[in-house]
């Protein structure tokens, strides 16, 4: 083998091997920015779960109100309806 091929091998294992060095590194942090990842995830699930059960429990205060609100406005205009007729009367 000639020596420019065998600085051509040297040169093309020490590229080879720096490659190498990155990858591991990479595939290292790679793993640890996924397990955060994760963290992150179950972290957001628990907030919406805890946003959704006082969503659900503020409706089920929320709806009754309003539905008692609109009856008792809807009393309010009858008995003012009967107070004008009984007055026109």
């Amino acid at each position: 083998m000639s020596s420019a091929a065998e600085v051509l091998v040297v040169i093309l294992s020490i590229v080879l091997s720096v490659f190498l060095i990155f990858a591991t590194i990479l595939a290292v942090y790679l793993i640890k920015l996924s397990a955060q990842i994760r963290k992150v995830t179950k972290s957001a699930e628990r907030t919406v779960d805890n946003i959704e059960s006082a969503v659900s429990q503020a409706t089920k205060v929320i709806t009754p109100m309003f539905f008692s609100e609109m009856i008792s406005r809807f009393i309010k205009k009858f008995k003012n309806n009967n107070k004008g007729e009984e007055n026109d009367n």
